[in-house]
């Protein structure tokens, strides 16, 4: 059915910092490619912490719930103490193993590198984001590294269903399992497993090496899948390859949920100043509508923000220009 007589309810979390800057401008954007999307919008992060004790109100898991999809803003996280990370806890209450996250090369950006069209599939619930750890004594802390066969079975099905569906040429499997033979060994001998049920090409690389070759010869790499915290580090060691994480979209996946996101930090320092660049989280609801079959309108974006970075004259700060917030908002939509 086309977007122009279906319409679709999503939950619109803006976040804090500079999150309700570019939530707004992404629901322009969308809104311009004429697709009926009901926002209904929940408050999370640091504004609702005094009053729930909490960054992210159970309203708003029910939100997600009911909706099933979400696309959020990014939303300041603690470090060192305070509350567990407001990703980690949606991921794991609402089971979204994927963490999604492709990496492309614009023309138009400043970078040194071109060509470039990789796809990071992390798992997204377990490893040393289980945040299972403890104190010994004054002397030292320990974290748990969890990894199970069941979750290394569905990530590895997911890039290789995902390669598939996407015309892809290889999935590589990022591991540790010559130092960590038990945990990254299991991850390993499992991708191996999934893999030679697959009709496509696969390999696998140590993450040590596997940052090192990214750097050298990123256009070597197709769909990277690997456990948790290789993921982090990863996407954005691949985001900086390509002009930084103001421009990377994310999608946390699961069997019945979906939340997208903007990766980038909440950046109060610049916040209410209109001159967030709000690429990245328009970029998530390009893969958003993919998720909601919106092929049409996905694309309209895309070419959109292609024509803008080719042409440069509207781009904001972080990329070179001098265009505000609301000014290269308006160039996206002019194009679609």
């Amino acid at each position: 059915m086309k977007g122009d007589y279906k319409m679709y309810t999503v939950t619109l979390i803006p976040g804090d910092g500079i999150g309700p800057e570019v939530t707004k401008s992404m629901v322009k954007v969308v809104e311009a490619t004429g697709v009926n999307i009901k926002w209904e919008e929940v408050k999370a992060g640091q504004e609702v912490i005094e009053e729930y004790n909490t960054p992210i109100p159970t309203y708003v898991i029910d939100s997600i719930k009911k909706n099933k999809v979400a696309i959020k803003g990014p939303i300041t996280t603690p470090i060192g103490k305070g509350f567990k990370s407001v990703n980690v806890t949606l991921r794991q209450n609402l089971d979204l193993y994927v963490n999604l996250r492709p990496i492309k090369s614009f023309k138009g950006i400043k970078s040194r590198y071109e060509n470039i069209d990789l796809v990071i599939v992390r798992e997204n619930t377990e490893d040393l984001y289980t945040g299972i750890e403890h104190k010994i004594g004054d002397y030292g802390a320990e974290s748990i590294k969890l990894i199970t066969k069941p979750a290394c079975e569905r990530i590895c099905e997911f890039a290789f269903k995902y390669a598939m569906d996407n015309n892809r040429k290889k999935v590589t499997g990022v591991h540790k399992a010559n130092i960590m033979k038990l945990s990254d060994g299991l991850f390993l001998n499992t991708y191996r497993e999934v893999a030679s049920k697959y009709n496509i090409e696969y390999d696998d690389l140590i993450v040590d090496a596997a940052a090192m070759n990214l750097v050298l010869n990123p256009q070597n790499y197709d769909v990277m899948v690997m456990p948790n915290l290789y993921g982090d580090i990863l996407s954005d060691l691949c985001a900086g390859l390509v002009g930084g994480l103001g421009i990377i979209p994310g999608a946390n996946i699961g069997k019945e949920y979906a939340v997208f996101e903007a990766v980038h930090g909440s950046a109060p320092q610049i916040a209410n100043q209109n001159i967030a660049n709000p690429t990245a989280i328009i970029q998530s609801s390009v893969m958003m509508l993919r998720y909601l079959g919106e092929y049409d309108a996905a694309k309209k974006i895309e070419n959109a923000l292609e024509q803008v970075f080719l042409k440069g004259k509207n781009l904001t700060i972080d990329l070179g220009g001098r265009a505000l917030t609301k000014e290269f908002t308006e160039e996206i939509i002019k194009y679609i």
